[in-house]
């Protein structure tokens, strides 16, 4: 009841920038966090980015893209973002984003998965 559709990938020359947007709809009571994951080929699925969704929320991020990602939220639009600055050829991957939804006060919260959108960082 609950679906995230992704947008913004696509190819982009080495140090390059894109912007990833994902927007939950359905049956959303709050979100408590919403992320992104991203799979290369013949690589395990990393953990790109996390923040809480409200304002207080802190973000975190893999190593390898501290200073040229940033994750941000937006609560009222149940929508996170990825802008990816200083894109290089290692961030080429399937970007999947997912959101920690309760779709009730007391309910319990459950993960819900983007589609992915596929980024190509080439010459």
């Amino acid at each position: 009841q609950v679906q995230l559709v992704e947008s913004g990938g696509g190819l982009v020359q080495p140090g390059g920038s894109l912007r990833l947007s994902c927007a939950a709809s359905g049956s959303i009571f709050s979100i408590n966090v919403m992320g992104w994951y991203r799979q290369a080929p013949g690589k395990q699925r990393e953990l790109v980015a996390v923040t809480g969704i409200t304002s207080g929320g802190s973000p975190s991020y893999v190593s390898s893209v501290k200073g040229r990602f940033t994750i941000t939220g937006d609560n009222a639009k149940n929508t996170v973002y990825l802008q990816m600055n200083s894109l290089t050829p290692e961030d080429t991957a399937v970007y999947y984003c997912y959101a920690d939804v309760r779709s009730s006060q007391l309910g319990p919260f459950n993960r819900y998965w983007g589609q992915g959108t596929p980024v190509t960082v080439s010459p």
